[in-house]
């Protein structure tokens, strides 16, 4: 049976922080300053780096949406939308409530409710610190091959096979499973924002739809090697999803499926 020392049982429940909007707790020793310091940090630099969309119209569907959208989210950030002209399709939040877009999705978008989805989805990451998770669980994972390594006698094969099987182990077995299990928090998150925004949740499974066919010619690969769910399993976790939420869009604005891309 393993023992953990007085000390190691108060850093791991010291570290079990409770996430806004749930009644859950997860494993986080990085403090949320240094996440959001990080955040701006890149966020600065993608800024200066890419080429942001002087585009009027979608300017301004993005940011009614991004507006919406955290205005239901249960923290309060120093918000930010930016469209990125690019042919990438894809859209990010980091922690503090940086956002962007890529132009490359609007196409498979098509609408503001898909954009809605997708802004939850991407806000719920930071409103879940999955970054601060991912980190802390980076930095456990290496103390642990460093005391492992620093047990056993240098320079011996044993040594060096066991810390090379901690290490796919760990990024097999843990860290993208780990993964795996934020993008579908945040899908439950993101469609439960954008559902209290007011915009129609039966729109996530048809854009996932959508995204997987403009998607499906590059190949994907195992879902256990991926850090996101097969797209079959994603769609129909947000169709179940779509139910659950299904009340929370009755009370709410109803702007529906909102203005074409």
């Amino acid at each position: 049976m393993t023992r953990f020392s007085p000390l190691a049982l108060l850093v791991l429940v010291s570290s079990c922080v409770s996430l806004p909007g749930t009644d859950k707790k997860a494993y986080i020793i990085v403090p949320e300053s240094q996440e959001v310091a990080m955040g701006l940090e890149a966020f600065k630099e993608i800024k200066e780096k890419e080429k942001i969309s002087k585009d009027a119209r979608l300017n301004a569907i993005l940011q009614r949406v991004g507006k919406r959208i955290a205005a239901v989210s249960p923290v309060n950030y120093k918000w930010e939308f930016v469209l990125i002209e690019s042919k990438e399709m894809n859209a990010f939040c980091l922690p503090g409530g940086k956002v962007a877009f890529y132009t490359g999705i609007l196409p498979v978008l098509q609408n503001e409710a898909a954009m809605a989805i997708v802004m939850g989805h991407e806000i719920g990451h930071a409103v879940m610190r999955h970054a601060g998770q991912r980190m802390s669980q980076a930095l456990t994972a290496q103390g642990l091959m460093l005391g492992v390594g620093l047990s056993m006698e240098p320079g011996s094969k044993t040594r060096d096979l066991v810390l090379a099987g901690m290490g796919i182990g760990a990024q097999v077995g843990v860290m993208l499973p780990f993964s795996r299990a934020h993008e579908t928090e945040s899908d439950s998150v993101g469609l439960r924002y954008a559902a209290d925004a007011g915009y129609d949740p039966s729109e996530g499974a048809r854009f996932w739809s959508r995204f997987a066919q403009a998607t499906q010619s590059g190949g994907n690969p195992p879902t256990f090697l991926s850090t996101h769910p097969s797209s079959s399993s994603r769609i129909e976790n947000l169709k179940r999803l779509q139910k659950e939420v299904q009340s929370t869009y009755e009370k709410s604005p109803k702007y529906g499926l909102g203005e074409t891309l």
